[in-house]
């Protein structure tokens, strides 16, 4: 008795060849989609964590140069923005920040091991009437700006204790 070989035919090996090619193309396409979205993912999370280093650190400081340093008794002129030309290491109030523009940003806290090169930090202080204690409040905006050109504005307010 004589048995017969088979193995595949050239129809079958050129079908499986065509299936695998669809399902690569598929999984490729679909993993350069999610690789894209994770840098922009990380550009966004560092210009969170960038904003959050100079909030914290403007608020930190006093509502108004005439204020008093422990916030009692609070200050009782009107709101006011004013250029006291302190350099960046002597800013004593929010509104010493006003028109702050830093690239690459050099706060004194700056993670090492973070690479915020290639961003842009704007800051913009303004007076708000309309919020806060004791009639006034100064809103803050820090505007960061990614290297690939995105800008994120995040905002706080400072009220008048």
């Amino acid at each position: 008795m004589k048995r017969l070989m088979r193995g595949i035919t050239l129809v079958e090996l050129v079908i499986t060849i065509v299936i695998i090619s669809i399902a690569m193309v598929a999984s490729v396409s679909s993993f350069s989609v999610i690789t894209g979205r994770t840098a922009n993912a990380m550009v966004q999370t560092r210009s969170l964590e960038l904003a959050q280093l100079y909030l914290d650190e403007i608020l930190a400081r006093r509502f108004d140069e005439a204020s008093d340093p422990t916030g009692i008794p609070t200050y009782t002129g009107a709101c006011r923005i004013t250029d006291d030309g302190e350099n960046r290491g002597q800013y004593d109030d929010v509104d010493d920040f006003h028109g702050l523009s830093e690239s690459p940003p050099a706060l004194i806290d700056l993670p090492a091991e973070a690479d915020y090169s290639g961003f842009r930090v704007d800051v913009a202080v303004v007076c708000d009437n309309g919020v806060g204690t004791n009639g006034a409040a100064k809103r803050i905006t820090v505007t960061i700006t990614a290297p690939d050109g995105s800008q994120s504005p995040f905002s706080a307010y400072r009220g008048n204790f």
